[in-house]
């Protein structure tokens, strides 16, 4: 009796044991998946958006197209781009807006006819902040970021 007690107290504490270990690797696996979820959220999230002006009647005025403005938002007429542009004057790969140690930044990517930015010539990334307008061949983006 005394070794059959001995041999249960054995089976209950390797039980535990056991249990414990299981707990703790889905302790572990659960934070990782928490992890991966919120750095996956973080690429999904949008920051604020870029929206379409036209030209009517010698004035730029919103047309209702927005995009949402990414941490990497490419511009361009391929359809690969996150905005891609219907302009003939636009690059496949025209320029890119990037959110770099929270500002945000636009890139020419050697387009043949420029980017401007308020009416500037871009020729290297310069920063971009609220209300600035982004202009792409024919098509001029108003920026409103997240506040």
């Amino acid at each position: 009796m005394n070794q059959a007690l001995i041999l249960f107290a054995l089976r209950l504490v390797s039980g535990l044991l056991l249990f414990s270990i299981l707990v703790g690797l889905f302790i572990i696996v659960w934070k990782e998946y928490r992890s991966t979820a919120g750095q996956s959220e973080v690429h999904r999230r949008v920051y604020g958006t870029l929206k379409v002006l036209r030209e009517l009647d010698g004035m730029y005025r919103v047309t209702g197209e927005t995009y949402p403005l990414l941490p990497l938002t490419s511009l361009g007429r391929s359809p690969t781009n996150s905005i891609p542009i219907p302009d003939t004057f636009a690059s496949s790969e025209h320029a890119l807006v990037t959110l770099r140690d929270g500002q945000w930044w636009l890139e020419d990517r050697q387009s043949r006819n420029g980017t401007t930015l308020n009416d500037l010539p871009v020729t290297q990334p310069v920063v971009i902040t609220q209300g600035d307008v982004i202009g792409i061949g024919t098509v001029r983006f108003h920026v409103e970021l997240e506040s």
